[in-house]
């Protein structure tokens, strides 16, 4: 076997790959319109989605798509651009009413083709009549800390927007929609993704109230009377305004894996795809990782050795330390805890947007030597994973992954490596 670091690298470079707009966008390319082509867009991988489509698109076209601060591009037609995430701020409350503003007066004989990638539900808050940005800040980052799912999380999200929940797609009405969408979701459910600004929602308005109930979350007074209100309700399936729009997934987090795998097969290693919708707390996922690692490595059944377990999905922290962490640094810092050294046991875990948590890091790699490299260094793997402090501690340790801007985003990727 090779250097397994390497391997695991190439392994999570090639899922990122996988799932590249240039990879991804021509095949999903519709007939030009006899009107307008309009692009819009939302994500940490819409910029390089315009980038691709105008590079493809036989004619003309204009728009205006919104990233995360540094994730832009240079586009000749489509005008990027940026804004915070994951807490939104006023340059994606401009954005959205920007995107709004576009789509205004088309015809039916217009085409809009709407570009949507994670990331996509911070970079366009705007919020319900009377909720302020600050509301939706403080409900976003109370949802992060909380342990609520990302479906849980972007129900809220979808009935407290003026453009979240298919409303954007109303927005376009009469022209026809066709979506790109890049998935970062367990289940790749469209209205998932950047909360569904363009695809109908069959969630109501009273499953966003038990779900604030549920995680105790308190929202400011204007928030719950949205909520209350009919505004607060989403487009539904089945409604007129949204009738003839396609959807395409372009790409998935089950394609990463699947291209991290060829990379094992190609190594002599067998890859084992345990599933793409991984979800739960993420120090809670890595014990169970530790158990099945377990299972392999001490039995010759049920896979052929060497062998790489490949998972994705997206696990959630509920933030209770004050250290700098991650879900996928958490995750890895609790199977090595668990591992407890077991030899010859490498694992990555990372984030293919490059992004784990708030830091510009995408994960990080665990060897079977990291608890005694810990331990050498006065540092007590227990007490980071208690304090939410996964990048500190392999940070430390010389063993994070950085990326930089992917310019894509296909949710966690995880790799248990045996020998």
């Amino acid at each position: 076997m090779s250097d397994p670091r390497q391997l695991l690298r190439q392994m999570f470079d090639a899922a990122i790959l996988a799932a590249q707009p240039e990879h991804c966008i021509p095949r999903f390319l519709p007939e030009p319109p006899r009107g307008r082509t309009i692009v819009i867009g939302a994500g940490k991988a819409s910029a390089e989605m315009a980038r691709a489509l105008e590079k493809h698109w036989p004619g003309e076209l204009s728009g205006v798509v919104v990233t995360r601060y540094g994730y832009a591009v240079p586009c000749r037609k489509v005008e990027i651009l940026e804004a915070a995430h994951p807490v939104p701020d006023q340059a994606g409350l401009d954005a959205s009413r920007r995107i709004l503003e576009t789509v205004q007066g088309l015809t039916e004989d217009d085409l809009v083709i709407c570009l949507i990638s994670g990331g996509g539900s911070a970079l366009l808050p705007l919020p319900g009549e009377g909720i302020t940005l600050e509301d939706k800040q403080a409900i976003n980052r109370a949802l992060l800390r909380s342990g609520a799912n990302i479906s849980e999380m972007n129900c809220v999200r979808r009935h407290l927007s003026q453009i979240k929940g298919g409303r954007l797609a109303a927005a376009c009405h009469p022209a026809r929609v066709v979506n790109l969408l890049i998935s970062d979701v367990p289940g790749d459910n469209p209205m998932d993704i950047a909360s569904g600004p363009t695809v109908p929602d069959p969630t109501t308005r009273e499953d966003a109230r038990d779900i604030l109930r549920r995680y105790g979350i308190d929202v400011p007074a204007a928030a719950m009377r949205y909520l209350d209100s009919d505004a607060g309700e989403s487009v539904k399936p089945g409604d007129a305004r949204l009738a003839g729009n396609v959807t395409h997934l372009i790409a998935t987090p089950q394609m990463a894996l699947e291209a991290a795998a060829e990379v094992a097969r190609k190594a002599g290693i067998t890859p084992v795809i345990l599933g793409d919708t991984i979800e739960g707390e993420a120090k809670d996922v890595g014990k169970v990782f530790a158990g099945i690692t377990h299972q392999v490595a001490t039995r010759e059944q049920p896979f052929t050795r060497p062998c790489v377990i490949l998972s994705g999905g997206e696990t959630t922290v509920t933030v209770k330390g004050e250290g700098r962490g991650g879900r996928n640094v958490e995750f890895l810092l609790s199977l090595a805890i668990e591992l407890d050294g077991m030899e010859e046991v490498y694992a990555l875990a990372g984030d293919t947007d490059g992004v784990d948590g708030l830091e510009e890091i995408a994960g990080a790699i665990a060897t079977p030597d990291t608890l005694a490299r810990a331990w050498k260094m006065g540092m007590r793997p227990r007490d980071a994973l208690a304090e939410n402090d996964g990048h500190g501690f392999f940070e430390k340790l010389g063993d994070s992954v950085v990326t930089g801007p992917t310019l894509t985003n296909v949710n966690d990727f995880r790799a248990i490596l045996l020998p």
